[in-house]
């Protein structure tokens, strides 16, 4: 459906928290904030996946973004969140990757709870257009609903963790490739930072900053592009000039993580990211083909996009 049915100028949107998914395997139930505009019908869908030690508090000048222009957001609190404090020597830490990837899919799962949990929300929902988003560790979970998968110590790719209910993603400061591109400490302590991006089909786009250096990595900023240099075509790349890992300030005004805060920075972000969606989601949408032909015309541009 077109997305003439939404609405694309600002808008007022409604916000309710926590959502409260049962998820009684999870060992705590799944908060879950949700946010859409207060108008408009066949709505698309964007779950938003944080960064380490976040929130579904965090990322407001993107999830705020996205539902002032058309997109219901779901923001769930995955358990490496410091809201959270889980001890590190609970059994679940291990495998905490995991539990976010299910995290992600258990609020599809029950989109009839998050619609219902949102006043005049229920009906109004395009289930048809699904995208996942997230930034860093949140970029590698949403991309595992892409179709990334983690490798094994012998090189093997893990488990199918992919949903053809999610039909596109936006992967902010993603990381890259593991094994010999990861310093010793992230080698032994993170073995899910092994990633194989080649069976991660739909579109996508990445958005890396071109001064983000993780000590994660023995590798430069580059490493943050891999996801679209080594997956199959039909990906974006966004690259910020002067950008490091929180990209401007995506994560919140003010957060202390931001820094190279850049109102005007993550200005671009939005933008972009808004035009990305709506086209990706809807084909006939020229937003995102006029987006990048803008930015391109711009004297002294913040960025610049490659596609494969």
């Amino acid at each position: 459906m077109s997305m003439t049915d939404t609405t694309t100028a600002a808008a007022q949107v409604v916000s309710v928290k926590p959502v409260v998914l049962p998820a009684p395997d999870r060992g705590e139930d799944l908060r879950v904030r949700v946010s859409a505009p207060a108008t408009g019908r066949n709505l698309p869908v964007v779950v938003l996946s944080h960064g380490f030690g976040w929130s579904m508090d965090g990322y407001g000048p993107l999830a705020d973004h996205w539902t002032a222009h058309g997109f219901v957001v779901a923001q769930p609190t995955h358990l490496d969140s410091r809201t959270l404090a889980l001890p590190p020597d609970d059994p679940r830490t291990p495998l905490i990757w995991r539990w976010r990837v299910a995290d992600l899919t258990h609020v599809l799962d029950r989109l009839d709870a998050v619609e219902a949990a949102v006043p005049g929300l229920a009906g109004r929902l395009d289930r048809d257009r699904i995208a996942v988003a997230g930034h860093s560790w949140g970029g590698q979970t949403a991309s595992m609903l892409l179709g990334a998968r983690v490798l094994d110590d012998a090189g093997r790719p893990g488990e199918d963790l992919s949903d053809r209910r999610v039909s596109a993603g936006v992967l902010l400061a993603t990381p890259g490739s593991g094994g010999a591109d990861l310093t010793p400490f992230a080698a032994e302590h993170f073995p899910f930072m092994n990633p194989d991006f080649a069976r991660m089909t739909p579109p996508a786009l990445v958005v890396a900053g071109d001064q983000d250096r993780s000590a994660l990595s023995v590798r430069g900023p580059d490493w943050f592009a891999d996801p679209y240099r080594l997956s199959p075509g039909g990906k974006s790349l966004l690259t910020l000039f002067g950008a490091e890992h929180s990209l401007g300030g995506i994560v919140g005004h003010g957060a202390a993580e931001t820094t190279d805060e850049s109102p005007a920075r993550v200005a671009l972000v939005q933008r972009l990211t808004t035009a990305y969606l709506r086209s990706a989601l809807d084909p006939g949408d020229p937003a995102w083909p006029a987006a990048c032909a803008a930015l391109a015309a711009e004297p002294g541009p913040l960025g610049r996009i490659e596609t494969s």
